[in-house]
This record gives C-alpha cells, structure tokens and sequence, in this order.
C-alpha cells in the first residue's frame, strides 16, 4: 500500500447545520506507526509550512479560532477512518479541506488529495436552460443531506397558479453525501412567464428555515403583435406607425412595405415614422415580428389624400376647319379629382370623376378656336392645365362690308375674317382695274386685326354707268368674291356670288388685265379718316399659341 487518502471530492450543506466528510486513508505496509496514529485537517491548502488554518488536531485541541468548539472526529485513526464532522457551518467555512497522517518520527504525510465543501444558504432549484411554452416542464430542488443530527424537509411554493402539477420526491445518495430533492412537472404557458415560484427547505424542531424564489422565464412565439389602424393622412404631414408585439425574447421587428424592408430592430415595440409622406409612400405596411420561436405579423393601409396634380394635355396646335379633335386630360389625385373641360371660360362637355377625360370636337368651326382648360378638383385643391386651339378656315365675308355715299363721294368697305389672315383687293370690272395693296397709287388702305381684315377705297364720283364695285378676299384655303352695291339710308346691299363666273377673278387675271394707265375718273382720298365710322369692335378671333407640356 501507498500513502492514499479518499473522502468526497464535493460536499455540500446549508448554513448553520453540520456536514461529515467521510474519510479513509492509507499508508505503506513498512511503516509501522509509532505511538500512535494521529492526523491534522487544514483548510485551504496542505503545506503547514504555509500555516493554513488548522481544523481539527489529534494531539492536542489548538484549532484556528473560527473551528473552536465546531469540529469532531467521528473516525478511529487506528482504524485507518479520518472521518470529521464540522458543527454550526457557516458561509466563510466553505472550501478545500486536506488531511495530514502523522505516524510518527518521519512518517508524517499530508495528502494531496481535497473534499471542497459548499455551504449554502438556500437550496438549489434545476431546471432547462430553457422553458417553451407549451412543452412539459420539470423544476427540481435540492436540498443536501450530510448532517447526522439533523434532515431536510423540502416544499415548493407559489404553486397554486400551475397547471395539472405533479410532484415527486427522491433521496439521492452517491457514495456518502445525500441530497433530498423534491420535482414538480407542469406545462407552462405564456401567461406562465415571469410568475414566481419557490423552494423551502426546513430542518424539523428548528427554526432554520432556507428559501429560494425564482422567476420563471418561458420563450414563447410572437403571440399578439397590435399595429395603428388604417388611416388616411394628408401629403407632406409626419406619420408614426406603431407596433407592439408580445413575445418573449424580445422579437426583431420589421417594417416592410412592397416586400422592400424599411426598418428592423429588436424590442418589444418599434415605430416607424415618415417625417414627410408623398403620395407614392401610400399602400400596406407590415409589422413583422420574429424571435426565432415563430413569426407573426399584422399590417395596415396607409391612404395618402393630396390635391390633383397638374393636369397633362395634349400640346397646343393648329389645325383646319372641319378637323376631328381629341383632347386628352390625365391627372392624379385622391380622393380622385373631377375633370371639367372649359372654353374660354365656359364649360365644354360634361364633368367626370376620373382621372382620364377625352374631349371630343368633330368637325370644329372657327368658332372652335381659343383656349381649352382642362380643371382638375378634389377636397384639397385644384389645378388646370391650358390648350390653345388655333384653327385656320377660308375667308368668311362679314356683314361690315359695305359701299357708303358720303359728302366727298363714295367710300366703299371690304371686311372678312379668315385664318391666315385673307387679302383683299377690289375690282371694277367696269373700267378693268384691280386696286390692292401692292397698288400704292391708288392710295388703297387696309388694316388687320386678328383674323380680320379691313381694306377701304373711296371714289370720288360715281360711274356714269353705276356703282360696281368687286370684293375678292384670298388665303391658302380659298377665294370668296363679293359685289358691294351702294347702301342707301344705312342700308347695305349686297351679293354673294360662289358660282364659278365670280371666282374666276383672280389676282392674276386681275394683274394681266389691268390697265394702270387708263385715265381714272376715280380717285381714292384719305380712307383711314373714314374707316372709323364703319369699323365695329369685335371680339379678336386670333388667340396667342402657348405652348404647353401634356
């Protein structure tokens, strides 16, 4: 046999109660003891040299003075059994002990080998690292039992809330340390998470009473996740989306919108705020909440309401009479605007809610030309956008054409509209001559005023053979001819010839005809002086192009 030593490697006790450490040595066959056998325990390390605090001696009762009165040796040392007992244990008495065989002269040996003992001041409670909700549970507490004089008693506490609870009770005993312990077995739920629950542990005929409270802590999918309801808010203002989500641990929670996420973050709750919302930020949002334990997620929709946007329209242009027109007019909005057409001011065709409006104008008129607005309205705002519409047409004689006696002869009045602008020129077909502009000698006169065009003789003398007077006004889209006959008390005679016979005086053959050298007996004076008395004032047909972006 060798110098050996066996006793418990670990040992606990609860505070204030006792504790054996069962303990056998051994020592070489050729060693014969003499005077006896006796032994020294230490705390804390087994070189004297050291003066680690002596426990318990044989020879003599010199103990270090917070084991006085405390320790006792239940082993025989002749017998080889240096079993001790440690009375009234406290908190600081917790640690390593080691034995020392002294048999005396040379024969003195300290074993390396150590019992650690721990001295509790409650009992200890076992249970998985993790509790899911809903999944079986068991909770163990452990009481030690290595004190002869007195043992345990173990109860649970805070139970009442538990479900369909169990319990069982158990005495373990490996080697020569005992624990009791006590298993209640339930499935927690959510509602189970953060209820407390204890362990007692009493010594009978004592008044050492030993507690342990814990928490419970169940890991439980995301259960409720409460979001804002939807709402409707208005382009430019600050939103804040809140969610709230309960769940343990806490979940991530996401914010996604169009499967794109716009946030994450860990918590119980996040908000999600939009300093300036537009109106393309409308639609679904989501709370996504996910702790590894399950997903769950709750939306809303989030309604943008702003003014209609500019209107977009096809772009100004011009066209000729007896065109088919089709106006576009597409705006956005919400609540979705009304689409009114106007014209110069007056309404135009009918009023729709949509976002789309198509003005129809077939065979338009000259009195088609001007300015078309489309009006876009809803509850929060208004715009427009503006078309100008220019349509040109042949010349169109007006009733202010006219030949007029006056004191210094005859002054004779051609008046048309007509886009372009028509020229005009007289004939006297009489005397064969055509006077129009580019016949400065005559002194022809003529003005313009939008698409209406004025020109003006005056005949000093009327023709012997009568007053016979040809109006011919021309533009890219026709040639109209008229015969001014003298108007008598206020009253304008006049013809209208369309047939071929009058179109047939043309500017060409007007040129080819006449004769600038003939002597005239009419002669023109001063028109602009008489002009006033015949012009009326007309609302201008030509309105100014603007162009505009549909």
């Amino acid at each position: 046999a060798q110098w050996n030593v066996w006793m418990p490697r670990d040992i606990s006790t609860m505070t204030n109660s006792c504790v054996v450490i069962p303990c056998t040595f051994m020592y070489p066959s050729g060693v014969r003891p003499y005077r006896g056998i006796h032994g020294i325990w230490y705390f804390g390390q087994p070189y004297p040299q050291f003066f680690p605090p002596v426990v318990f001696k044989s020879r003599t009762d010199i103990v270090h003075e917070s084991y006085k009165g405390r320790t006792k040796l239940l082993g025989d040392l002749q017998q080889r059994n240096c079993t001790l007992q440690i009375n009234n244990i406290g908190i600081e008495h917790s640690g390593r002990y080691y034995f020392r065989a002294d048999l005396g002269g040379t024969n003195i040996f300290t074993y390396p080998d150590f019992s650690e003992v721990k001295v509790l001041d409650q009992p200890i409670i076992e249970l998985p690292e993790e509790i899911i909700s809903n999944q079986s549970l068991e909770v163990t507490c452990y009481a030690p039992d290595n004190c002869p004089d007195m043992s345990p008693e173990v109860n649970w506490m805070n139970t009442e809330y538990l479900p369909n609870l169990q319990f069982s009770s158990e005495y373990l005993v490996e080697s020569t340390t005992a624990v009791m312990s006590t298993t209640i077995t339930f499935t927690p739920t959510h509602k189970h998470n953060g209820k407390l629950l204890g362990c007692k542990v009493q010594y009978p005929n004592t008044t050492y009473i030993y507690e342990r409270i814990i928490a419970l802590d169940v890991k439980y999918a995301p259960r409720a996740v409460e979001v804002n309801v939807s709402t409707d808010v208005m382009e430019g203002s600050m939103v804040i989306l809140h969610c709230l989500v309960d769940s343990n641990p806490p979940s991530r929670i996401s914010w996604v919108m169009l499967d794109t996420e716009l946030q994450a973050e860990t918590s119980l709750n996040s908000s999600l705020v939009i300093e300036s919302i537009e109106s393309g930020q409308e639609g679904v949002y989501t709370c996504v909440a996910d702790n590894g334990y399950g997903t769950m997620n709750r939306s809303l929709y989030l309604a943008v309401k702003y003014p209609p946007r500019e209107p977009l329209v096809n772009e100004s242009s011009t066209v000729v009479e007896g065109s088919n027109l089709h106006l576009h007019c597409r705006t956005q909005g919400n609540p979705v605007p009304t689409l009114t057409w106007l014209k110069d001011g007056n309404l135009v065709g009918n009023i729709i809610a949509e976002e789309h409006s198509v003005l129809e104008i077939e065979d338009i008129t000259y009195e088609g030309d001007g300015e078309y607005r489309c009006l876009a309205e809803n509850e929060h705002g208004r715009a427009s956008s503006v078309i100008n519409i220019t349509v040109e047409f042949a010349p169109v004689f007006l009733l202010e054409s006219k030949c007029t006696a006056v004191r210094e002869g005859i002054q004779c009045v051609c008046v048309a509209s007509g886009n372009p602008e028509p020229a005009i020129e007289f004939h006297l077909p009489d005397l064969n001559v055509t006077i129009n502009e580019t016949e400065s000698r005559f002194n022809y006169y003529t003005h313009s005023d939008g698409y209406v065009a004025t020109s003006m003789i005056k005949l000093k003398d009327k023709p012997a053979s009568g007053l016979n007077v040809l109006c011919t006004m021309t533009n890219i889209y026709g040639t109209e001819t008229v015969r001014l006959e003298l108007q008598q008390e206020s009253t304008c005679l006049f013809s209208v010839w369309t047939t071929q016979s009058i179109r047939y005086i043309s500017r060409k053959n007007q040129k080819e005809n006449a004769n600038p050298g003939q002597d005239l007996t009419l002669k023109l004076e001063s028109p602009a002086l008489f002009y006033s008395a015949v012009k009326k004032e007309k609302p201008s047909l030509r309105k100014k192009v603007v162009s505009a972006d549909p």
